[in-house]
């Protein structure tokens, strides 16, 4: 019955596939909107219906992932993708359907930046319109949700989870089985699932990127969460300053709730599942996950000590599942193709892929997803296409605010979560950016330390006076005013923020200052003076 439902459902779209010849697919995404991709649809849908091309349509997508393409557009079955598209193009693309490419805006997608991704999170991103749930369901959205409800018990579900060996994409990389499986045994009469969305690193745009491509696939993710650990209720938290990701999470639930999907009787079974969304302020400390409940309950958001944690009394008091869009994202595959299919890819210890926003001193700009174990240097070279304008690369920056810089050196070193951590940064959200010789380390280090000092929340000292200092002591490297002294005693503010601050982000806040200090001391060095000389009189 759930799958008639699911068939009658997406029926329309299929139909509507089934007699398109070509497919024209304009990417809507916030990078793209923001070089005219609107008017890039508009006109081709005016050009087909003047030239009354019968079979062919032109359709808006999610992101594909070369952000700074864009415009960008595919022609589907042709394969063909466009870059930089401008209205005046489009009578010639349309001329050259089904033959050749127009070769003055398209683009060779047999590049390592296209055949180098493994996507999983994103395989619907660039396909589906993300406005249409229609169109989702004829991809075989909600399929899984369907075998959640017909075929598995919430333990079977939990225990495909486990196997998958799925860990936390928000940073901490703590297991999601694991965590599914503490919630489902709690006590209670009620349980949340909240999914965090409030990307606040510098530079990250992954979950924002998925959200206005693909809002129905975290939706089901959710959905399938809820009805395995005993959940009726959950919250999406978005940053306000994602309006198109919200506008599209909005029409998502409409239409979920309206088709039976999302809301009362979950396609027809015993389980209701009803989501609403919440706003971010846009406080960084609000990605915390107790931070982010306190926000939600309608308290200023500031981090509480753990235990007890969010499992056992979260959300109202009551046991509550956290996990980030990205691992929401993945739970309809690992349930349609198993947990075991999903630990076959990746690393001994962090298994599946993982979605990079890699941005930055680097040729090909954009979302991509990969699986985890590829090298550094395959990620910066083979698919971003290495350092432009005859640089050479310095250091890639992983993890945000909460992350470290990583020299040339260890380039060939496999991204997982314990390499990263080994290291001195963290996998962190998905942040990813490329730095050229030209970067000035401790000014890199001061950005990220100004971010942070910025955020605090300033419910605990160390965080809020040792973020201050650091910043302080940096400045004064910079302008050449420092002692030997002062970074000594930079390092002992680092040793002490990092060990006594409440929440991880106070935490890992002196990371980038860390592992300048560890990679690119040098540059340090050279800037201060020894005791002596700073009280040696100045020349005039």
């Amino acid at each position: 019955m759930m799958f008639d439902i699911l068939e009658e459902l997406g029926q329309s779209a299929r139909e509507e596939r089934e007699a398109t010849g070509h497919e024209i697919r304009v990417c809507t995404a916030a990078g793209c909107l923001s070089t005219g991709a609107d008017k890039i649809l508009t006109g081709f849908k005016d050009e087909i219906e003047n030239r009354q091309l019968s079979g062919c349509r032109a359709k808006g997508v999610g992101c594909m992932g070369p952000c700074a393409g864009g415009p960008v557009v595919t022609v589907h079955p042709d394969e063909t993708m466009y870059h930089n598209v401008r209205v005046d193009d489009i009578p010639a693309i349309l001329d050259t359907l089904g033959t050749s490419a127009y070769s003055d805006r398209a683009v060779d997608t047999s590049a390592p930046f296209y055949t180098r991704q493994k996507k999983i999170v994103l395989e619907n991103c660039g396909v589906v319109d993300p406005e249409r749930l229609d169109d989702y369901i004829a991809l075989g959205g909600y399929q899984a949700l369907a075998q959640v409800l017909t075929s598995f018990d919430p333990a079977q579900v939990i225990g495909e989870v486990m196997a998958s060996g799925l860990r936390g994409r928000g940073g901490a990389g703590y297991p999601t089985g694991l965590k599914w499986s503490t919630v489902a045994k709690a006590g209670g009469r009620r349980k949340y699932v909240v999914c965090n969305a409030d990307e606040g690193d510098p530079g990250a745009f992954m979950d924002r990127s998925v959200l206005e491509s693909d809002p129905h696939r975290v939706l089901e993710g959710m959905a399938i969460a809820a009805v395995s650990v005993g959940a009726d209720e959950g919250f999406l938290y978005v940053r306000a300053e994602y309006p198109l990701a919200i506008e599209r999470l909005k029409k998502a639930i409409r239409q979920a709730e309206r088709a039976g999907v999302l809301g009362k009787r979950l396609l027809g079974s015993d389980y209701d599942f009803h989501v609403q969304i919440r706003l971010g302020a846009g406080a960084f400390v609000c990605g915390e996950e107790t931070a982010l409940l306190a926000s939600i309950e309608g308290r200023t958001g500031k981090p509480r000590p753990r235990p007890p944690y969010p499992a056992e009394s979260g959300l109202f008091g009551y046991s509550t599942l956290i996990n980030n869009v990205e691992t929401f994202a993945a739970i309809p595959t690992i349930i349609n193709r198993s947990g075991t299919w999903y630990a076959s890819i990746g690393t001994e210890t962090s298994k599946g892929t993982k979605v990079f926003a890699l941005a930055g001193s680097v040729q090909n700009t954009g979302l991509i997803e990969v699986p985890m174990g590829m090298t550094l240097r395959e990620i910066v070279f083979d698919i971003g296409g290495g350092v432009p304008d005859g640089r050479t690369f310095k250091a890639v920056q992983t993890g945000g605010p909460s992350g470290g810089c990583i020299p040339a050196e260890y380039l060939d070193t496999p991204v997982d979560f314990e390499n990263l951590a080994r290291l001195g940064s963290i996998m962190g959200s998905g942040g990813m950016i490329v730095m050229d010789d030209s970067a000035n380390m401790i000014d890199v280090a001061r950005y990220f330390m100004e971010f942070s000092k910025h955020e605090s929340c300033g419910k605990c000292v160390p965080c809020r006076v040792g973020t201050v200092h650091m910043y302080n002591l940096l400045g004064k490297i910079l302008n050449g005013s420092a002692t030997r002294g002062d970074l000594e005693l930079l390092e002992q503010l680092c040793d002490l923020t990092k060990t006594t601050s409440l929440c991880g982000l106070g935490q890992s806040a002196p990371n980038p200052v860390l592992s300048t200090l560890k990679y690119f001391r040098e540059e340090y060095e050279a800037l201060v003076a020894d005791e002596a000389e700073a009280t040696l009189p100045s020349e005039g």
